[in-house]
């Protein structure tokens, strides 16, 4: 029943599929099922052209489709790659921005922990006994915590 579908449709058929996985990618997470999607359009835009020869049976048909759903999935990877390059690298990576700034400790380190405020913030510091009030560089961010050193 299938089989006779598909050859009263003829390359209408990958069209179908072809809008069936660009449906279901709505659905399921990620961006995979858009590129077979593509591979199936793009096969049926093939098989138009060729659906009268003999040697375009159902066997060529499924490798043609294996091929081109591989390769797209390839070429679709490296497009979406290359546009996640953000122009703020440490938007979500708060602590790690913080290093190189300077501040001034508001609580003085002792027994290697101490508190600076940067802008609207208190952070906890880590580094070597120092004063209340010593202007202070961000070395290093780890977990929440900042490691100091006098600026």
């Amino acid at each position: 029943m299938i089989r006779a579908i598909a050859l009263e449709l003829g390359p209408w058929t990958w069209w179908i599929l072809g809008l069936v996985f660009l449906g279901l990618e709505i659905l399921v997470p990620g961006v995979f099922l858009l590129w077979i999607g593509l591979a199936a359009l793009a096969l049926g835009a093939l098989s138009l052209m060729m659906w009268d020869m003999a040697i375009w049976g159902w066997q060529l048909q499924l490798l043609v489709f294996a091929v081109l759903s591989i390769g797209f999935v390839i070429i679709g990877r490296r497009v979406s790659n290359a546009a996640g390059e953000s122009d703020q690298p440490m938007l979500n990576r708060r602590t790690e921005s913080l290093v190189g700034r300077t501040a001034t400790l508001e609580e003085p380190i002792t027994e290697g922990q101490g508190r600076i405020r940067l802008d609207d913030t208190t952070w906890i510091v880590r580094g070597p006994e120092l004063p209340a009030g010593t202007r202070v560089r961000i070395v290093t961010a780890q977990s929440g915590s900042l490691t100091v050193e006098p600026a």
